[in-house]
């Protein structure tokens, strides 16, 4: 049951996001560990100011540019990213006509079942990953999250990871696939290891996201791919370091 939290409060947003997520703890969506993750997530936001800065754009561009000439782009969601945005997700798989996919480091029937009746609650017409979805194991994993679903990241070239572990990106990286994320933390194996990273928070990041897209579709193959190959990963991550090293110098 989420708390009312009154407009006036000075923490408003960061503590109704935090509601979402105990929330979806209750319904059982999010796993412990979640809320832990969040929670140094949020200090990140801190860092950066809790705004969509320059550096996060950049990067938004660049993967929207991605998605956009990817030949099966697969959008994949856990428990923190179906309890903070699921309408916002479900969004940007039309727009990019990328399925979604729930994929699980602490997975079991009971949460799978709990995240598919919640996506669709929300007007998800198909979620691949789990029910009679058939799936196939990626060898270079051992968690759980090694199974796939046949249609969806086992074939997809371009993968959207937001709130991601380091292992399964190194792995789906190691795979041959091209790995999106959003993560707040520029220093994460996830961050460092995806191809393009947001350093953003993720209920800012999906909606930009989309209305990224739809300005970008009328862009050229060329100039969608020029953005891509002007992208730098590394640069961006750099970039957002030395933003929080200058605020940090601000702010003391």
């Amino acid at each position: 049951m989420l708390i009312e939290v009154p407009d006036s409060h000075p923490r408003a947003l960061s503590l109704h996001i935090r509601e979402k997520l105990i929330d979806g703890f209750d319904k059982g969506l999010v796993a412990k560990a979640g809320l832990i993750a969040h929670g140094r997530g949020e200090c990140f936001d801190y860092l950066i100011g809790e705004k969509t800065q320059s550096f996060a754009e950049y990067a938004t561009e660049a993967a929207c540019a991605m998605l956009l000439l990817a030949e099966h782009p697969v959008l994949s969601i856990n428990g923190n990213v179906a309890a903070l945005c699921p309408e916002d997700v479900i969004e940007l798989s039309k727009v990019t006509h990328a399925p979604l996919e729930i994929n699980l480091f602490y997975r079991t029937k009971e949460r799978e079942d709990a995240l598919l009746h919640h996506m669709q609650d929300y007007g998800a017409q198909e979620i691949l990953g789990v029910g009679d979805d058939e799936t196939v194991q990626i060898e270079e994993l051992q968690s759980k999250r090694r199974i796939v679903s046949k249609k969806g990241i086992f074939i997809a070239d371009v993968v959207f990871v937001p709130l991601e572990d380091g292992d399964r990106t190194e792995a789906l990286v190691a795979s041959g696939k091209k790995v999106i994320t959003v993560d707040l933390n520029p220093l994460s194996r996830t961050a460092q290891k995806a191809q393009i990273t947001i350093v953003d928070n993720i209920v800012r990041t999906v909606p930009f996201m989309t209305k990224k897209i739809i300005e970008m579709k009328k862009y050229s193959t060329q100039k969608l791919q020029e953005i891509c190959d002007n992208f730098d990963n590394q640069h961006t991550l750099k970039m957002a370091l030395q933003f929080i090293q200058q605020r940090l110098r601000e702010l003391s």
